[in-house]
């Protein structure tokens, strides 16, 4: 209809320039009167097309989000999302920058960028180009880079004022860009804004809202995960606050989660007397300024409410709800264990958001599809996610750790020991390889565990560290540690807390294993059998002799280990002790009554580089 209007604009203004007394008009002659085709118009020069600035990744990844103050409009009609921001950011490169890099995904826009100073608004210069990365869904972003009217020294922050807007539909072009299936990959990148649900998991699947980072790659190793963890990680001091604003139509959404928390939208519908099926207005949310933690922002929206189980242990949005009696009886299963070793009852109920596609879970809130399925079957899974309910910790290790444990104990209780040690044994091979190697500098870079952003250590090496401090402090006095420290917020502001509250509970200097295994990373021990000696000590008359066996054991790795040595001889076993420093050596005797067999140093639950058990023959000498 448009093109139709135009056309015949146009034929008019050329039978209006025939008149000879009147001036000629602007347009473009399609056709004369005679049939003639008038000559070819000059074609008009097309602006030049802008010249892509090349970045560093040091400039791409100086950048620190120190707050997010987010105003928020959703129009799920039509997937469409407006934003007005005000950003502190922080430079902690080395050297001051004359420009800033930020992203957005791909679908959305940059409209305005401002530079705040106190009350004054500047706009500032900027240009948007197309950067290709697997950080959002589209495999793509559009990166704005800033240029500042003097240099932001490193240390130094500065306040912008952002609006940018877009759509955020379903995408799995950087999944189906690596041979992906269609199905697959819509499984794994679910994240959209639609009348039916919006879901916005952030950095590594969509970027909502802006960040810094060099690209990264699915197909890159763990580049894209860490960089998500190194996010995470300097972020976490980050204040957000959201205030919300959805358009709808019809049923207006029953309540938000903004980062995993709750708020209930209050909506306003323009027309009360419409119908509810051809009602449309306004439902908002305001989310109160909180630390970001150890996550990436999250937005969920759903028109559900939420079922409470009958000990109120999960709040379960699912539609039927068929699956809900399941989770229940697996709830039960779990609850006696978890009230042992973390307390009388949860510090909040478990949240499970039921939605097709690949998990995702934020502390006490977890998005899952949901299935009634035998509550056995679900139990281990339920351990994990429970304990995010009854043990939160601003701190990755202690929060992932801890959960991670439970798991393994849960393995314990309805297996046995064996079978938990041969699942700690199996989710540590990985940690071998990507710890820190002094010999390859290629090698990757050391986290320890309280400034850690890869989860092979905040989730697999913490594991492995509750599992040792067992040993160590005893089960009683690791429970007594870990109920009171979730009792007691203001600890998670101190990293040696959780050390000095477990001394006190097991009354022993620990202060050794957390220098080698919490706030250092030393790499893993490498232990090797040195050395066995067996010797006949002749016994007192009427009593039979016993044996006298010295172990010697190297430790070729720098972190220090504490293991079981055990000496076999038939049936019978002794088992004891032995501490060994890092790059040193250590001996234990142990006695038997009868002639020693076997020697067995470690036995999985002492994560090493190599093998977590070693065993040698025992070659007799007699005196």
């Amino acid at each position: 209809m448009k093109y139709f209007a135009l056309l015949l604009l146009t034929l008019a203004a050329s039978a209006y320039a025939q008149q000879p007394d009147q001036p000629q008009p602007h347009g473009t002659v399609l056709f004369h009167r005679d049939g003639s085709t008038p000559p070819a118009a000059a074609t008009p020069e097309l602006p030049p097309k802008p010249v892509e600035i090349a970045l560093t990744e040091a400039e791409r990844d100086a950048l620190t989000f120190t707050a997010y103050d987010l105003d928020v409009h959703l129009t799920p009609a039509t997937a469409h999302i407006a934003v007005h921001a005000y950003l502190k950011i922080r430079n902690d490169g080395q050297q001051p920058l004359a420009r800033l890099a930020m992203q957005l995904s791909s679908s959305l826009h940059w409209d305005e960028i401002a530079l705040r100073n106190g009350s004054a608004i500047v706009p500032a210069t900027f240009t948007q180009q197309p950067t290709e990365t697997d950080a959002d869904h589209t495999g793509l972003v559009a990166e704005a880079v800033v240029t500042l009217p003097q240099p932001l020294a490193p240390k130094a922050e500065i306040d912008l004022d952002v609006f940018y807007s877009g759509d955020i539909p379903l995408s799995a072009e950087r999944l189906e860009r690596i041979g992906a299936p269609h199905a697959a990959a819509i499984a794994a990148d679910w994240d959209a804004i639609s009348p039916e649900s919006t879901s916005l998991r952030g950095f590594g699947n969509v970027l909502w809202y802006p960040v810094a980072a060099p690209p990264a790659f699915l197909g890159d190793g763990a580049k894209l995960f860490d960089a998500v963890g190194r996010a995470k990680l300097r972020q976490s001091a980050a204040a957000v606050h959201l205030h919300l604003a959805v358009e709808y139509i019809g049923e207006p959404p029953a309540a938000a989660y903004f980062c995993g928390r709750r708020e209930p939208l209050t909506a306003v519908a323009e027309d009360a007397n419409q119908p509810i099926a051809q009602s449309s207005g306004i439902a908002t949310a305001d989310f109160a300024a909180q630390l970001l933690g150890f996550r990436v922002p999250s937005l969920f929206l759903t028109d559900r409410s939420a079922n409470l189980t009958g000990d109120g242990l999960i709040a379960a949005i699912t539609d039927p709800e068929d699956a809900l009696p399941a989770y229940a009886a697996a709830t039960k299963l779990v609850q006696p264990m978890l009230v042992d070793w973390l307390g009388a009852a949860p510090l909040s109920a478990l949240t499970l958001l039921d939605h097709p596609g690949q998990p995702f879970e934020d502390g006490a809130f977890v998005v899952a599809p949901m299935h009634a399925v035998k509550p056995a079957d679900l139990a281990p899974s339920m351990v994990h996610l429970l304990s995010h309910a009854w043990f939160p910790s601003s701190r990755p290790w202690l929060d992932e750790g801890v959960a991670q444990f439970m798991s393994l104990l849960w393995i314990e209780r309805t297996q046995s020991r064996e079978a938990a040690i041969e699942n700690l044994d199996q989710s540590v091979e990985p940690l071998a390889l990507a710890e820190p190697d002094p010999e390859n500098p290629q090698a990757p870079q050391a986290q320890s565990l309280i400034a850690a952003s890869s989860d092979i250590y905040y989730r697999t090496k913490a594991a492995a560290v509750f599992w040792m401090l067992r040993s160590l402090a005893g089960d009683d006095a690791l429970k007594q540690t870990l109920q009171g420290y979730r009792d007691h917020a203001a600890f998670d502001s101190d990293p040696e807390a959780f050390e000095h509250q477990l001394e006190q509970a097991a009354h022993k200097d620990l202060r050794w294993f957390f220098d080698d295994w919490v706030y250092r990373d030393r790499g893993l021990p490498d232990l090797t059998i040195a050395a066995v000696t067996s010797s006949e000590m002749t016994g007192q008359q009427g009593r039979s002799s016993t044996w006298l066996t010295a172990v010697e054991v190297r430790n070729d790795g720098a972190a220090i280990a504490e293991v079981p040595v055990t000496v076999r001889s038939g049936s019978f076993r002794a088992t004891e002790r032995l501490r060994v420093a890092g790059h040193s050596k250590g001996t234990i005797r142990l006695t038997s009554a009868g002639r020693p067999e076997e020697i067995l140093v470690n036995d999985g639950s002492v994560p090493e580089m190599r093998t977590s058990m070693h065993s040698r023959q025992i070659t007799v000498t007699n005196r």
